[in-house]
This record gives C-alpha cells, structure tokens and sequence, in this order.
C-alpha cells in the first residue's frame, strides 16, 4: 500500500484542489466578461477564504463517504 497519506496531508490536498477550482471558474467567468460588448462587462469578484474552505468542505465530504 504505498502512498498513505494522513488527514491533514489529505487536507492540505483537498485546500489545493478547491483553490485551483475555483481559480479555472474565476477564469472562465473572467473570459466571458471580455467577449460581451463594451460596457456591458462587468467585474468578476475574486473568491474568498470562506468560498475556499466550503468548496474543500464539498470534496471533502465526497472523499469520506462510503
């Protein structure tokens, strides 16, 4: 059984994968502000810790279900 890893390496694993999530929507909601026509673009809101910790949460818990 090779690569174990513990609950806060699985964490800290989970953390990183809701960061880049919501990077790539930050991205495609950014691409798709810049093909509307000039002024009607508006601004994308970056994320916020909270948004980070609950998208993580959702992977979580997928991750611990049996």
């Amino acid at each position: 059984m090779g690569d174990s890893k513990n609950g806060y390496e699985i964490r800290e694993s989970l953390l990183g994968l809701a960061i880049g999530i919501l990077d790539m929507k930050n991205a495609t909601l950014r691409e798709n502000e810049y093909i509307k026509p000039e002024g009607q673009q508006q601004e994308i809101q970056p994320y916020d810790v909270q948004e980070v910790l609950k998208t993580a949460e959702t992977l979580y818990q997928f991750v611990s279900k049996k």
